[in-house]
């Protein structure tokens, strides 16, 4: 019998060890090269979303140059596995469709411009900031939920990028970071409602006036890019009248991550000035009326004793 140390001679003279030997220590080298090169980035790169970027690329030249070393390796190799590599290629891709179809969605995101790190987007039921975009999933600092308003609840989500040829993406932020918003102010009848509107008008411009002119801008390109209408970008101040009081309508435009703070902001001016101008305009509530009732006429008949 052949003792070890032949075996072992046999075993690493053998061609095919080589091979392997050769492959696992370079994927090695290149994934220490690898992670080097990202502490560097983290080390010298202060700005967040660059050093995000930088980092996503490091590793992803990482992943291809280790793919091409191994490749090169077994290059004189790779013609005898042409066949089963289709036959396991094809097992594969049956049961890894779903794997197959998030990779496919993160190519789609990445050249397809969906969204990028920093956006607000609606995807797979889910609302939230996009804080990574990995091979396989996407992952969401979540909003709403039990909390009102457009803020963060606290939960990291995952969320497959196949979902993006499953269901709609919604960007809040993508061509131009802003929505449009409304509020509603209900004012009684028996008010000056010129006075009125023109009061909403007032502090909708002197609330976010500034912000509407810079929107204006942004409009425009979006206007330039898709077939769409040169909407009206400045705040508007509509009224109808109802069977309850007459009803103003606030529309403007506000950054996508400060809808609720801007409301806070125009109503407590709105709520200021109508307590300045309490004898022309007066803010309504819904009341109920109670008639008076008919008199009842209540009779108690007593039981007869057993």
């Amino acid at each position: 019998m052949m003792d070890l140390e032949e075996i072992l001679g046999k075993w690493v003279r053998d061609p095919a060890f080589g091979k392997i030997a050769t492959a696992v220590i370079g994927v090695i080298v290149i994934a220490i090269i690898t992670r080097l090169a990202n502490r560097s980035v983290a080390r010298y790169v202060e700005r967040t979303s660059v050093r995000y970027r930088l980092r996503k690329f490091v590793m992803f030249v990482g992943y291809l140059v280790m793919c091409l070393f191994v490749a090169s390796v077994y290059s004189d190799r790779l013609g005898q596995f042409t066949v089963a590599f289709g036959v396991a290629g094809a097992g594969i891709a049956f049961a890894l469709q779903e794997v197959i179809a998030s990779v496919a969605g993160w190519l789609a995101v990445s050249l397809g411009g969906f969204y990028s790190p920093g956006d607000r987007i609606q995807l797979g039921g889910i609302t939230g900031d996009v804080i990574d975009i990995g091979v396989l999933r996407t992952t969401v600092m979540e909003c709403g939920q039990w909390v009102k308003g457009d803020q963060y609840n606290g939960r990291i989500v995952r969320i497959a990028n196949s979902f993006v040829f499953k269901e709609p993406v919604f960007n809040y932020s993508g061509d131009f970071p802003f929505l449009w918003d409304e509020i509603m102010v209900p004012i009684k009848y028996g008010s000056d409602y010129r006075v009125a509107r023109d009061l909403i008008a007032r502090i909708a411009e002197e609330v976010v006036g500034d912000y509407a002119r810079t929107a204006e801008s942004a409009w425009k390109e979006v206007v330039k890019k898709y077939l769409i209408e040169d909407a009206r970008v400045t705040p508007t101040v509509s009224m109808i009248a109802n069977e309850n009081w007459i009803e103003f309508t606030l529309r403007y435009v506000v950054d996508y991550k400060a809808r609720r703070l801007t409301k806070d902001k125009l109503f407590t001016r709105i709520l200021e000035e109508v307590d300045r101008q309490a004898d022309k305009v007066g803010i309504a509530a819904a009341t109920l009326n109670i008639e008076k009732l008919a008199p009842l006429d209540v009779r108690v008949r007593e039981l007869p004793a057993r």
